[in-house]
């Protein structure tokens, strides 16, 4: 009798579709405080793997290969590991938390909640890479989107599916003019990076630019300068892959990520861990290459109806507009916006100069009006500048040329319409309207 127990209790145990599989598992025979070198285990690029065991473990995301070693990178702060500590892989390359689950939450680099409200439930599932698009899939842009910033809907006009730039030096005002875009766009979904950047800027823009109604149909990913260069970019991609999730369901996302160039910092950093060689300006190959691909996911879907705005601040370093990154992202973009460090030193906030700054798409979503009303401030604003040394001199006599007349008399309302306080919010009616009322006639 006790033999036919046993027997029935040892069938019922039995799983018909049980296949023992071997845990993977490897050592760790190098670390310099960031790039790991594993051996004994085989792993794709991406995936994520737990080193040591206990409270001294920590995570690492594999690069790549070096003579038959696995390369890894640690994910978190400095680790007290041994010489061969385990090596496990813990995750599948690649995937990122996205859907309405995510609204009005704040997620790391890894997707990880750090807003104190709880784990996200019911988010779905989306390649961190992104899903190749065919470019005939590409809708055009034909449809302006008000930002709130007089100077950039009447002049610099930008459409629903435009990738835009913001490009200065240090301290001349990117963050602000974000934030007054993240404030007053017209969007269904807001999507915010914050890579790279200082971890007082991640609270202050959660306090300042994103609140109200903002807040609860925004998503940030914050992954400030002293994290991992691999959570950096891990941050970037996580930002652009909710963004496309929320465009396949057809509705218009404003992404803005801060900044760019951090995002190429991190690219270089793993670059030349990898051995690459240090081409532009220190920067590796696959630093400048890795743009494009980030770049280009976002734009307008045919399929969907859905697009995702794209607004990147690009720092440009020591106020150099040929920087590599600088370079590289122009190249791309649909328009950049470029601040200059003298006129926020004259007060003129935001600090917009008109001249190298471009939008590749008004021609296409504006009127004939208003497109020529802002050649004509364009113009009197051009023909001051060149002449501003002369005027203030006093070496122009007035009355020699009428241009120059007229471009000294109409640079007070060219300056106040560029001029904009950083809680005000101006609607692109009302930017057109004014700006064709002014220059509409000249």
């Amino acid at each position: 009798m006790l033999n036919d127990f046993t027997a029935d209790y040892i069938e019922g145990l039995a799983c018909g579709d049980f296949a023992p599989r071997p845990k993977v598992s490897g050592r760790l025979a190098s670390y310099d405080g960031l790039l790991m070198e594993a051996i004994g285990l085989s792993l794709p690029v991406g995936t994520v793997c737990a080193i040591g065991s206990g409270d001294g473990r920590v995570e690492a995301e594999v690069i790549g290969f070096r003579s038959g070693r696995t390369l890894l990178m640690n994910l978190g702060g400095p680790a007290a590991l041994l010489p061969n500590a385990p090596v496990r892989p813990i995750g599948a390359p690649g995937e990122a938390e996205v859907g309405a689950a995510l609204l009005g939450r704040v997620v790391d680099g890894a997707g990880k909640p750090i807003d104190g409200l709880g784990p996200i439930r019911g988010a779905g599932k989306w390649p961190l890479a992104g899903k190749l698009q065919n470019p005939l899939d590409r809708g055009r842009v034909l449809q302006p989107l008000d930002v709130g910033v007089r100077a950039i809907n009447g002049l610099l006009t930008i459409g629903q599916g435009q990738r835009v730039g913001i490009m200065a030096g240090s301290g001349v005002g990117k963050s602000v003019l974000l934030g007054m875009i993240v404030r007053a766009a017209q969007a269904d979904v807001v999507v915010v990076g914050l890579i790279g950047e200082r971890s007082r800027e991640v609270a202050d823009f959660l306090e300042t630019k994103v609140t109200g109604d903002a807040r609860a149909r925004s998503v940030v990913v914050a992954v400030p300068a002293n994290h991992s260069p691999v959570l950096r970019i891990r941050g970037a991609l996580r930002a652009t892959a909710i963004a496309e999730a929320f465009r396949a369901e057809g509705k218009k996302v404003l992404l803005i990520m801060d900044s760019l160039t951090r995002v190429a910092h991190a690219g270089r950093e793993i670059g030349l861990a990898l051995g690459e060689p240090a081409s532009a300006r220190g920067y590796p190959p696959s630093a400048i290459a890795m743009l494009p691909s980030l770049i280009e996911r976002a734009g307008t879907c045919v399929t969907s109806g859905g697009s995702i705005t794209a607004i990147y601040t690009v720092l440009a370093d020591g106020d150099d507009g040929n920087d590599p990154v600088v370079d590289s992202a122009r190249s791309i973009l649909d328009g950049h916006i470029v601040l200059n460090r003298q006129l926020a030193e004259r007060g003129v906030y935001p600090a917009i100069d008109l001249g190298p700054s471009v939008s590749r798409v008004m021609t296409d979503i504006a009127e004939p009006a208003h497109i020529h009303a802002a050649r004509v401030l364009r113009r009197h604003l051009a023909t001051y500048e060149e002449n501003r040394d002369l005027v203030l001199m006093g070496a122009y006599r007035p009355g020699a040329d009428p241009e120059i007349d007229a471009a000294i008399a109409y640079h007070p309302a060219v300056m106040e319409y560029i001029r904009q306080d950083a809680n005000q919010v101006i609607s692109l009616d009302e930017s057109v309207a004014e700006l064709t009322g002014v220059f509409g006639d000249a």
